[in-house]
């Protein structure tokens, strides 16, 4: 993935750019040594890295206001950090940049039981969202599995989504507004404490636009009250495609499940070492899970079991206890860790239409063994968010390259069957040369605008999600004041 040279002119400013910050910032949030700064070099996605030039880490929205306006006045691009678990490489540095990590903005601003509202600052972490509100039997409904880390600023910026996105949708649809810091320090406030904002739908482009239009200090968001009851059913296939048609069927049905999971055998053969969750040996398997009063869960997985029969599998289990039902989700819950134990891999994040699911499968089968590089497939089946884990060696030369030719030909068949390049994930660095198999350039040059309008110099995010070919013709940063 090839990033933009470093400028010149402003590595030579570091020592002044790094005076001017420490006016504003105590000296422990301003980390400008090189050992120091490689902390920063990369994200999830590790096959690259780049120690930015300094990092900062503001406590509130003033001083990400202060750090902005100096960037601003001095031309630095500069590169928003949640958590660093993106896998796309969307909080990848470049060298003359000034990361700014929100991992000091984790405060509740506000909580509000009667209207299920909560303000948080971004950098709290998604799952600690929940566990301020659990005690009053509340929840935050979008649910990644790097919950236990991801920030809310990150789940912002790639509009995250999660296991139970099926019933509850993902991070816009739970996002009710944000304060906002624009690049050149001007803080802004968007939607708030009620469900649609007047106006234009600027939150719809906040939401998803992967640091490209601001900094996001707060969030406004909604929470739920815990459903009565959940349980979830194990579903066991000797055929991909036949769990991708059970997957099918269950939508087709008309109900809704709370959330529609499926591994392949990779990931069960993983899963089973790391996690012990008591998983069958079969080709694929699906978590299906309902929830409500008893009577209510009852009558879904009554209609969700006889679909699954339909199929003959080769076990179907209810659960019968919370902990069986625990241990059903840690094993899914623990799926990338497990995969992680076996070799390097990639995680992708295609999105396609469920009735494609079988042909999808047969697909990904067919290139895996064209490349010559095995892929474990887990994934949020219910949306067709899917997730193959192409499997790799990063110490062999040319593989990271093959894997990554591999990617880019799934992704490519999301578009074709009438899907897109990534559900939650964002594009970052992994996916922005690939914008153009699913835009036209009259589409794309309507993105290009809007970013032009909320960062003219295209200080923000450099280098992510539009490919360099149409960005660096349009970036023009200031020179310092």
């Amino acid at each position: 993935m090839e990033m933009p040279a470093p400028d010149a002119r402003i590595l030579s400013r570091k020592a002044q750019v790094v005076q001017r910050l420490l006016t504003v910032l105590p000296k422990d949030a301003v980390i400008h040594e090189e050992a120091e700064t490689r902390a920063y070099e990369c994200d999830a996605l590790t096959a690259y890295r780049c120690p930015p030039m300094v990092a900062v880490l503001p406590s509130n929205t003033q001083e990400v206001s202060d750090v902005l306006r100096i960037c601003h006045q001095e031309g630095v691009p500069v590169v928003p950090r949640g958590s660093g678990t993106s896998l796309a490489g969307g909080a990848l540095p470049t060298a003359d940049c000034v990361i700014l990590g929100v991992a000091r903005l984790n405060d509740v601003l506000e909580t509000d039981y009667d209207n299920r509202i909560i303000k948080v600052q971004s950098g709290r972490t998604n799952l600690s969202v929940t566990g301020a509100v659990e005690e009053e039997d509340f929840f935050y409904a979008p649910d990644p599995s790097s919950q236990l880390a991801c920030a809310i600023a990150g789940n912002i910026a790639m509009n995250s989504g999660g296991a139970h996105c099926l019933k509850y949708g993902v991070t816009t649809n739970n996002l009710l507004g944000v304060t906002m810091v624009m690049m050149d320090g001007t803080v802004v406030e968007v939607g708030g404490a009620h469900l649609d904002a007047p106006g234009l739908d600027l939150l719809g482009i906040i939401c998803g636009s992967e640091g490209q239009l601001g900094v996001v200090t707060e969030a406004t968001l909604r929470i739920l009250h815990k459903p009565e009851g959940a349980r979830p059913v194990l579903m066991g296939f000797d055929d991909n495609e036949v769990a991708g048609a059970c997957v099918a069927d269950i939508i087709k049905a008309g109900v809704l499940p709370v959330a529609i999971e499926f591994m392949d055998r990779p990931c069960i053969e993983a899963t089973e070492k790391f996690a012990k969750a008591g998983y069958p040996d079969c080709e694929a398997l699906l978590i299906v899970e309902v929830e409500g009063s008893d009577a209510e869960i009852d009558e879904q997985l009554s209609v969700i079991m006889d679909i699954a029969r339909s199929h003959n599998p080769v076990e179907l289990r209810e659960s019968k206890s919370p902990m069986e039902s625990a241990a059903i989700w840690k094993g899914r819950k623990s799926a990338f860790g497990a995969m992680g134990q076996i070799n390097d891999y990639m995680c992708l994040d295609g999105t396609i239409p469920v009735s494609q699911l079988p042909f999808v499968l047969r697909r990904i089968g067919e290139m895996s063994k064209e490349y010559g590089l095995k892929v474990g497939n887990v994934f949020h089946a219910g949306d067709g968010n899917m997730h193959p884990l192409i499997l790799f060696d990063a110490n062999k030369p040319g593989d990271l390259e093959l894997c990554e030719a591999f990617g880019a030909d799934i992704l490519k068949l999301c578009v074709e069957v009438g899907g897109c390049l990534t559900g939650e994930h964002g594009v970052g660095i992994e996916k922005r040369d690939l914008m153009f198999d699913q835009f036209n350039p009259e589409d794309m040059e309507a993105q290009l605008k809007i970013k032009d309008v909320f960062d003219p110099q295209w200080l923000l995010n450099p280098a992510k999600v539009f490919p360099l070919s149409v960005t660096e013709t349009r970036r023009t940063p200031i020179a310092a004041e």
